[in-house]
């Protein structure tokens, strides 16, 4: 199975300094979890999409891009 959308918040994180353990320390999901938002192998939940666009100051639509 492909992708089904593509994820920018590697450039969005990068843009404000975080790692991954501190972005998933901010919105309470484990570092691996962020790596498979980043690589678009896991789609996150409304709350969780909704909370890293918070954390790293982006709108949701430029971090996840649904085709």
């Amino acid at each position: 199975m492909g992708a089904e959308f593509v994820c920018n918040l590697k450039k969005y994180r990068a843009m404000r300094g975080l790692t991954q353990e501190q972005l998933a320390g901010m919105v309470g999901v484990r570092r691996e979890t962020i790596m498979r938002l980043e690589k678009a192998q896991y789609n996150p939940s409304l709350k969780l999409a909704v909370d890293i666009s918070r954390a790293v100051g982006a709108p949701i639509e430029e971090i996840f891009v649904f085709p």
